[in-house]
């Protein structure tokens, strides 16, 4: 089965919209006007905006992928699961993420602990 229970749940009832066609897409969520957005789960172990790809063992972050990525998505939706089972959610540009990345706010390969991704939430 494709997508996770929150994406699907995202996709139907915030975007409008379907999971990508695959899991093997670049992106999660296509909206009912064709954009495409990432869903990220903030945790305990807090968020990360790279591609997947570019997460685990022996990867490598590479910013010219993230810029790449930036650039074709409208953005993430960020769900809190660490408040299950009240999941709660934000929609955030590319654009807010590369100036958070801009300004230094995101790790050196774009991972943030979940206290500061909160405090960047609450700034959006």
């Amino acid at each position: 089965m494709r997508g996770t229970v929150i994406e699907r749940r995202l996709a139907r009832e915030v975007l409008g919209g379907a999971l990508a066609a695959s899991e093997g897409a670049d992106y999660d969520i296509v909206d009912s006007d064709g954009g495409k957005w990432e869903v990220r789960c903030v945790s305990k172990g807090g968020v990360y905006f790279c591609p997947s790809y570019m997460v685990g063992k022996g990867r490598k972050f590479e910013p010219l992928g993230f810029y790449q990525k930036l650039s074709e998505i409208q953005g993430y939706l960020l769900a809190d699961i660490e408040c299950f089972p009240r999941v709660p959610y934000w929609s955030v540009s590319g654009e807010t993420v590369r100036t958070w990345w801009d300004q230094a706010h995101l790790g050196a390969s774009t991972k943030i602990l979940r206290k500061k991704a909160l405090w960047l939430l609450e700034q959006v």
